[in-house]
């Protein structure tokens, strides 16, 4: 009895102690894409907007480098560049200043998918060393997803790819496909709850005068506004974004009570890349190397006739 009793105390203590770890020791890149995840079926809206856009308000410039054409199941690489000033430092959840931190991505079309690790190439597998890439959902290995990670290190972040093959795949064919790709770089600036974060402008909610602002918890600001009918409304600030006003001053509805401290955004744009017929390249070289032969026996025919007319005394 007394070994079944120490059996099951150990069984509590381990899932306790995993329980722990899941949740106190969580990587904030099972955090991030998770809300989306769980949120939305498809991260790509029938608008064309990626999801990711809900929440990371702040429009900035991403770029990718995707090959023109690629061969069945050939490794290829996608590119995702997100460039911003590395000087700059974006508001942590807590307030303080912290470095930004960049995710990516990548909507691969149907059929292809990350590439195994026994497939990377030594050049691709140092190119990925410390990037953890997941899929959105187990139904669509074609989307990935990577982040968050430093920004400072990961400017780049390289997607090695697998195409298909259409000899083992029907569903699959030859030709031009899609690929969407998104990202960000810094903190959103809405939860997936729809509250905002401290990243973001907080504004007045009506119109009238600052009559307090009184200290909160965690470092935030409680702003207290009279209106002219005798009413009074408040706005809670956390701590992070810094005050543009003070006791006594006549606000409108919707004025901005603290600056922007935002330094990052979301980017997304649309690339192209052919899966290319093999025969179509050796059809391709075929017919050049004919027209090549056809050039050099034209001109070669052409100064054997010019040779019979010398020797017949043509001009």
């Amino acid at each position: 009895m007394r070994r079944l009793l120490s059996f099951l105390s150990g069984g509590v203590l381990a899932a306790s102690l995993a329980l722990t770890v899941l949740l106190a020791g969580a990587s904030p890149s099972w955090a991030y894409p998770f809300w989306a995840q769980q949120n939305y079926e498809s991260p790509r809206e029938a608008t064309g907007k990626l999801v990711c856009a809900n929440c990371h308000l702040a429009k900035k410039i991403t770029q990718a480098e995707v090959p023109q054409a690629v061969f069945p199941d050939q490794v290829f690489k996608v590119e995702v560049k997100i460039p911003y000033d590395t000087s700059v430092q974006q508001v942590s959840g807590g307030g303080t200043p912290t470095g930004l931190n960049v995710g990516a991505v990548v909507m691969l079309p149907d059929g292809f998918r990350l590439a195994p690790q026994d497939r990377l190439s030594d050049e691709l597998k140092e190119e990925t060393s410390g990037v953890y890439y997941t899929q959105y959902s187990d139904a669509q290995p074609n989307i990935l997803l990577v982040g968050p990670l430093p920004g400072d290190q990961h400017q780049t972040i390289v997607f090695p790819v697998l195409s298909p093959d259409p000899a083992t795949d029907s569903s699959i064919h030859f030709g031009k496909y899609q690929l969407h790709v998104g990202g960000n770089r810094g903190r959103g600036q809405v939860y997936p709850t729809g509250e905002k974060s401290n990243n973001g402008v907080f504004n007045a909610p009506a119109t009238g005068t600052v009559s307090a602002i009184e200290s909160g918890e965690n470092g935030a600001s409680l702003i207290t506004i009279s209106t002219a009918d005798g009413g009074t409304s408040t706005e809670t600030v956390p701590a992070g974004p810094t005050l543009l006003v003070a006791v006594g001053d006549a606000v409108t509805a919707g004025a901005p009570l603290t600056n922007d401290p935002n330094v990052g955004g979301f980017g997304q744009l649309d690339a192209e890349v052919v899966l290319q017929d093999p025969l179509r390249i050796y059809g391709l070289l075929a017919f050049f190397a004919t027209v090549a032969l056809a050039q050099i026996l034209l001109v070669l025919k052409k100064r054997q006739v010019e040779k019979v007319q010398a020797a017949e005394g043509i001009v």
